[in-house]
């Protein structure tokens, strides 16, 4: 129990030094550790939000949006499969989209069993092992076909929408250069966003609070002036709101969307702030062709329902690239270019709570923190010093080296320190000498017996670790369900007691064995007092 090969000793001196390197930076100014070696180790720790300061952001998505985006989706999906039906296309008339539901009526009655089963291979199964449909398809007066979106159905929708949203905000925000965000879901339809350092939320929220779902549309040049001011469109038409405060009617069909985008970028063009665009390989052949069948036409540019400008197709635009002008400054230019490069979001959402958290506060909380650690320390060194003598010495070394072992494991993989994280990391001072006091009463009990010195150190190291590892692992399992089912705090405070869990047992158990061997193979005594 007590004998080390070299491999081992070696093994356990090259952890705590890797333990010591990589935590060496957070002692070190961010100046300090930006300018070590590339070779060398400089993560530092992450500071949360409630003690680096920063903005706290609570977005709600609009399932109502999710239901509209879907009815859209559909009605083209049902056109395309009525006109490519099996056995030749289903002629049909008057299709609707109130009630948030697709309704048609067929010209022949003789091809409803046709269309039923038509819009029944569009419905899809909900889930993999689920029997519920996203479309519900049924027959009204003998004739009229309806297909109506299921709540299962729309469901899922809202829950795959939620999923991207939370990527398309993480890709933001990244845009933005700030430091280890904090973006997760909050139930079926609110995503919580932390930015630690970000004292000013406004252009936060104007960059999170917009789809950017970006068209180009044709503008409907044959529509009467007076009919669209009194507001109203002709067929196939739609009115939109101008960028100089007025409204343009555009074409409902768009050109082409932003989906195909892979690069936007701001610059300048003739002095003025211009946003530069460029499509994928089909996205621009796309836009090519696009172009090349409406030159002399004006299209329409359409950012989030508003028309951001409104140019005309002088010529064909092959190199799959363009310009989108309009009255933008420097800072909205970037954020146009920001919000393109990212991708639109696949529902609205909207800012239901913001909080912004000083720095000042933030330096209170690791203060107090540090604090209550080095007292924790200091208090329970002295304690474990006075009841044990050297082997309580070796219990000081094992936690002093237990929370550089913390330190440096959560600098290694950029884990978070939160203020709930400081109380799990003192907690683990405390629990970190609770193997060494079972261990060093477990040989006291062994000397009491009378055995000698070396087999009741191994005895009370044998005896005690089945104890200490049975104990820790049940600890483990409660840190990782917390950490599973909680969020942000919560979640702080787990990593910092799994991590303080493995490397206190670690240093109490092996670290201290192998001290105790050290000095016993060295010194060689023949008493023991304990």
């Amino acid at each position: 129990m007590l004998d080390f090969p070299p491999w081992k000793i070696w093994a356990i001196a090259l952890t705590v030094l890797a333990g010591i390197v990589f935590s060496a930076p957070n002692f070190l100014s961010e100046q300090q550790a930006a300018s070590l070696p590339g070779w060398v180790p400089s993560k530092q720790l992450n500071l949360g939000l409630d003690l680096r300061g920063g903005s706290h952001i609570l977005l709600e998505a609009d399932a109502a949006d999710v239901r509209k985006a879907r009815i859209e989706t559909l009605e083209e999906i049902v056109r395309t499969e009525l006109r490519q039906a099996d056995g030749g296309p289903i002629p049909f008339l008057d299709l609707s989209t109130r009630g948030g539901e697709i309704s048609f009526t067929l010209r022949n009655p003789g091809d409803i069993d046709r269309a039923v089963e038509t819009m029944r291979g569009v419905s899809r199964p909900v889930g993999q092992l689920s029997a519920q449909r996203d479309l519900d398809v049924s027959v009204m007066d003998g004739n009229r076909v309806v297909v109506r979106p299921t709540e299962a159905g729309i469901a899922a929708e809202v829950d795959a929408a939620m999923g991207q949203a939370v990527e398309v905000i993480r890709r933001r925000i990244d845009e933005m250069g700030t430091r280890e965000p904090t973006i997760v879901r909050q139930g079926a339809t609110r995503i919580v966003v932390q930015v630690p350092g970000l004292q000013n939320p406004d252009a936060l929220k104007a960059l999170l609070g917009k789809t950017a779902k970006l068209e180009f549309r044709l503008v409907d040049t044959e529509a009467d002036p007076q009919q669209a001011a009194a507001g109203r469109a002709p067929p196939g038409s739609q009115i939109l709101p101008n960028a100089d405060g007025g409204v343009l009617v555009v074409k409902r069909r768009a050109l082409i969307t932003g989906d195909q985008l892979i690069d936007s970028q701001p610059t300048f063009q003739d002095g003025m702030a211009v946003v530069s665009f460029r499509f994928d390989s089909v996205g621009g052949k796309r836009f090519a062709r696009a172009t090349q069948e409406n030159v002399g036409k004006p299209f329409a540019i359409v950012l989030d329902g508003q028309v951001i400008s409104a140019p005309r197709i002088n010529e064909p635009i092959l190199g799959g690239s363009g310009i989108i002008s309009g009255n933008f400054t420097t800072a909205s230019a970037n954020e146009l270019a920001i919000l393109l490069r990212s991708g639109k979001l696949p529902v609205a959402m909207k800012v239901i709570e913001e909080r912004t958290v000083g720095p000042d506060l933030g330096a209170d909380s690791i203060r107090a923190g540090a604090i209550a650690s080095v007292l924790a320390t200091v208090l329970v060194a002295i304690f474990m010093v006075m009841t044990y003598g050297r082997f309580g010495l070796y219990s000081v070394v094992a936690l002093v080296l237990n929370a550089v072992l913390i330190f440096g494991f959560m600098s290694m993989i950029g884990a978070t320190l939160t203020l709930p994280g400081i109380a799990g990391f003192v907690l683990t001072i405390g629990a970190a000498v609770d193997a060494n006091v079972l261990i060093n009463e477990r040989i006291r009990e062994e000397l009491r017996k009378g055995r000698p010195i070396i087999p009741a150190v191994e005895t009370g190291y044998t005896e005690a670790s089945r104890t200490i590892f049975d104990a820790n692992v049940t600890n483990v399992i409660a840190a990782a369900i917390m950490f599973w089912l909680g969020s942000g705090p919560i979640k702080g405070f787990a990593i910092v007691l799994m991590i303080g869990i493995v490397t206190s047992v670690f240093t109490a158990v092996t670290v201290t064995r192998l001290l105790v061997s050290l000095w016993l193979r060295r010194q060689r005594p023949q008493t023991l007092v304990l």
